[in-house]
């Protein structure tokens, strides 16, 4: 039997959005097309992005239809600072340390050929963003800050940050926000109205903008939306066409529009029931792997109250490389991840890990094992029955880095 427990990855495709996307496809038009055809291709699209807008808390205008979460972010980020520095020199970007790697890359990219500064924020020892160290690093840069971006639930060890927080110290600093909410979709509510309204945000000041992405709801991949509040100004990354208020021309794909929206009518409306089951089932996996696993940490905040992402259960096991947990598991049909990054091939410690204080063996050590909406008790249980003799082995291998030749 195969068990998926991979779902942060991605969920598997909804049955009624694959329908969605079946009916749609099988239908004629460009939905910029003035024709019939293209007009009721235009409908289903605009229709599409109303329902994903009324799950985000904004206008359907306000949708933008993009490619997923990595070219949201990048539409984000690159484009508020390039708006933001048309007026003014303003060179630092500040981020926290733990964000996707979406976001890391699209800065470094920024540092590397537009003269950006990155400016660091700290993590807390359970994964959070030290809001603390954010508000010095926003008053030290002060005048001379693009933007500030954070994400609102972390993708690997599944720590939901204190975002109200966060979008008052951008409005207290003047600076637009960018909120990265590809984690957090389906699983914590999302409404940048009522976030701005509660951070006191105006204009292009405060958060102005989530990034989503269909495939961790049950919608395809390939798409996702840049909710980006009316008042915000990014220039583009592509052009051609001028679609979308002109900040993402290219001809739309109605179909999985179609489906995405399918699947975030279906996630907002189950969310929170499908959470308490949820952390029914993440509690139980954790109690078992800490009763029968030996020198064994779970990473991230309790697993009580609302500061962790009911889907999460993240583990550092002593002695043990977390590639290796994962190869062992994938042979006994267990699929789950280590959460760390892997460039070029070459498996790297986690990023977020050394963030949060841990060392390089805690960091390379790490498992990640998210739920979905397919995951049962008997999934469970066989992650619980599987994970014992897997950590024996793979400690055993981890014995091979020692030096044989030391007495």
């Amino acid at each position: 039997m195969a068990v998926y427990l991979d779902h942060s990855a991605t969920t598997p495709l909804r049955p009624e959005a694959a329908a969605s996307w079946i009916e749609t496809a099988s239908s004629i038009g460009n939905s910029s097309s003035i024709h019939s055809h293209g007009q009721a291709a235009r409908r289903t699209l605009e229709e599409a992005r109303e329902d994903i807008a009324a799950t985000l808390g904004v206008d359907g205008i306000e949708a933008l239809f993009v490619s997923g979460g990595t070219e949201a972010i990048n539409l984000a980020v690159k484009g508020l600072y390039w708006s933001r520095n048309d007026d003014a020199d303003r060179p630092v970007v500040v981020v926290a340390r733990g964000e996707h790697h979406a976001t890391i890359d699209a800065i470094d990219w920024l540092v590397a050929h537009e003269g950006a500064e990155a400016a660091w924020v700290d993590l807390l020892d359970d994964g959070s963003i030290d809001t603390v160290h954010l508000e010095r690093v926003l008053r030290e840069n002060a005048d001379r800050t693009a933007l500030v971006t954070a994400i609102i639930a972390n993708n690997e060890v599944g720590t939901v940050n204190p975002v109200d927080r966060i979008a008052r110290l951008a409005v207290d600093a003047r600076v637009p926000l960018h909120l990265d909410a590809v984690a957090a979709y389906g699983h914590v509510p999302l409404d940048l109205r009522a976030l701005r309204e509660a951070s006191g945000a105006s204009g292009a000041i405060g958060p102005v903008a989530f990034s989503v992405s269909a495939h961790k709801i049950g919608g395809p991949q390939g798409i996702g939306v840049l909710a980006l509040h009316r008042t915000a100004t990014v220039e583009p990354l592509q052009h051609g066409g001028g679609q979308q208020r002109r900040l993402r021309s290219g001809t739309q794909d109605v179909a999985s529009a179609a489906a995405f929206a399918t699947a975030a009518r279906l996630a907002a409306s189950e969310m929170d029931p499908e959470q308490e089951r949820l952390k029914r089932l993440r509690d139980r996996l954790v109690a078992g792997v800490l009763a029968q696993v030996p020198d064994v940490v779970l990473n991230g905040p309790p697993l009580a109250g609302d500061r962790r992402l009911a889907s999460n259960a993240h583990f550092a096991f002593s002695g043990c490389q977390g590639d290796s947990i994962l190869f062992l598991l994938d042979m006994a049909g267990i699929s789950v991840s280590t959460g760390s990054a892997c460039q070029a091939g070459v498996p790297e410690p986690s990023h977020v890990l050394l963030a949060m204080g841990r060392s390089e063996d805690a960091a390379r050590s790490a498992l990640r094992v998210t739920l979905g909406r397919t995951t049962t008790e008997t999934d469970v249980d066989a992650f619980l029955a599987a994970i014992p003799g897997v950590i024996v082995s793979a400690r055993r291998a981890g014995l091979s880095e020692r030096d044989v030749g030391a007495r």
